[in-house]
């Protein structure tokens, strides 16, 4: 094994020739990120479960059979699977869910690579919820667009959320777009979700929604030039959103209208741009919908208030 030596520390090419079992790598791994500067923040909220994942990864195990083989001692290649993982992840600072080719949202998980930003958005939280209370009847939504779809993540949780709806999945980047038909067809929803290749509504003249959900780009200049080196891995498409952050954000509002239908909805995550939001559109009747994180990240808009 060649690895790349850290002065002053316990080196990986140590961990390797002296650590044996399973319980001595994991420790080693939480203390090597731990003074690596690790940015925790795609998915996993600690150093021990970033680690912990990425050794049953390498190992070919289920992440819920850690405490099964915790003491198991582990061949050479097998060291040399998991210190290299280890090691890709403390110095070139790529996210877990890169690595593995796996993340989660709720019960759902989804391939990724790094064409698309990793799933994560407030609005799942909704539609494990079927958007209750605001839709009352799940049989209401007929017709649903995913607008920014990425991974299709959101598109294939509005296809459990609402089994009779069809979807129509939106977005600008066709790299994008070849992640979520892998996803898509790992659910075998192929019948219900329409992958489009488009600029926000730009090929969908005369198409109208009963629901239209969007997870934008909505960062500005400022903190893109701010961002951890893990995000920087992820496609900036996916998260600049100009230099205020809201560029896509009132590209969606002017023109969501014009596609949805007559009691349609929109619902649109907009991270931490409300002040922003409400500044530049002052007459807009909306409703920001309660989430993990608080009430100032998502908001709703009916069509009679566009």
């Amino acid at each position: 094994m060649t690895y790349t030596r850290q002065p002053n520390n316990t080196t990986i090419l140590q961990a390797g020739e002296e650590l044996r079992t399973l319980r001595d790598l994991l420790r080693f791994a939480v203390s090597y990120f731990n003074r690596s500067d690790l940015f925790l923040g795609h998915g996993l909220p600690t150093a021990y479960d970033e680690a912990a994942l990425l050794i049953m990864h390498a190992l070919y195990l289920n992440a819920d059979q850690l405490d099964l083989f915790m003491d198991a001692m582990l061949t050479y290649n097998e060291r040399d699977q998991v210190l290299r993982i280890i090691e890709r992840r403390a110095r070139e600072k790529i996210p877990v869910a890169y690595l593995t080719h796996e993340a989660w949202l709720g019960d759902f998980n989804f391939y990724v690579d790094e064409r698309v930003i990793i799933p994560r958005s407030f609005i799942a939280e909704l539609l494990h919820d079927r958007l209750s209370p605001w839709v009352i009847d799940p049989h209401d939504i007929n017709s649903a667009l995913d607008l920014c779809t990425g991974s299709g993540c959101l598109a294939i949780l509005l296809a459990h959320a609402f089994e009779q709806a069809q979807i129509d999945a939106v977005d600008i980047s066709s790299d994008a777009l070849d992640v979520a038909s892998i996803n898509i067809r790992n659910y075998d929803l192929m019948n219900r979700i329409n992958l489009i290749h488009a600029d926000l509504f730009t090929r969908l003249q005369g198409k109208r929604y009963d629901l239209i959900i969007s997870n934008p780009p909505y960062v500005n200049a400022v903190s893109m030039a701010m961002l951890p080196e893990e995000y920087r891995h992820e496609p900036a498409i996916a998260l600049a959103g100009g230099l205020d952050g809201l560029d896509i954000v009132h590209r969606i509002l002017r023109e969501a209208a014009d596609h949805l239908t007559e009691n349609g909805l929109l619902i649109m995550e907009i991270g931490h741009n409300q002040a922003e939001i409400e500044q530049a559109f002052p007459q807009l009747s909306c409703t920001w919908l309660e989430a993990s994180a608080g009430d100032q990240f998502l908001l709703m808009v009916r069509r009679c208030d566009l």
